[in-house]
């Protein structure tokens, strides 16, 4: 088994796991190996260095000692936490939220009305719909859901 760290053109980082080397390369040639965040197929290999189990080594993340993942007040946000919350978030909106596709413009005015029942929902809408909905007082988000989640996780 070869892990490989990964980043795709918006540098968002990943792991990728393949029997070989070779799987790697015949999956990237084929356009196979996309980025979990924003389904790119524009994939480079990161270097990595081997893990060692030294003995004594300390168990504490380097990042816990500086005080969490951002590392304190005003110290820019890493990266990979970044991303890590922005997956945490993607997850708990599609957890917590009905998806109704293109019917999304339709249902937010039908809540908004109290033409149907009151609850969080998540869908597609045009700018222009989301323009005329915000015009109506309707409060909408845009937030791009990562197409791993659309679909059941391994």
């Amino acid at each position: 088994m070869k892990v490989f760290n990964l980043a795709c053109e918006h540098d968002h980082r990943f792991e990728g796991w393949f029997g070989s080397a070779e799987d790697y390369d015949s999956q990237h040639a084929r356009g196979l190996v996309e980025c979990p965040v924003c389904s790119s197929t524009a994939i480079r290999k990161l270097p990595s260095a081997p893990r060692l189990n030294l003995s004594g080594a300390s168990d504490v993340p380097a990042q816990a000692s500086r005080g969490g993942p951002g590392g304190g007040a005003g110290v820019p946000l890493d990266p990979r936490a970044a991303q890590a919350l922005f997956m945490k978030m993607a997850r708990s909106i599609v957890a917590n939220t009905e998806d109704v596709g293109d019917r999304f413009a339709e249902e937010a005015r039908r809540i908004h009305y109290n033409e149907s029942p009151e609850r969080g929902i998540r869908g597609v809408a045009s700018p222009d719909e989301a323009r005329e909905l915000a015009e109506e007082g309707i409060e909408v988000v845009s937030f791009p859901l990562p197409a791993a989640l659309k679909e059941p996780v391994q």
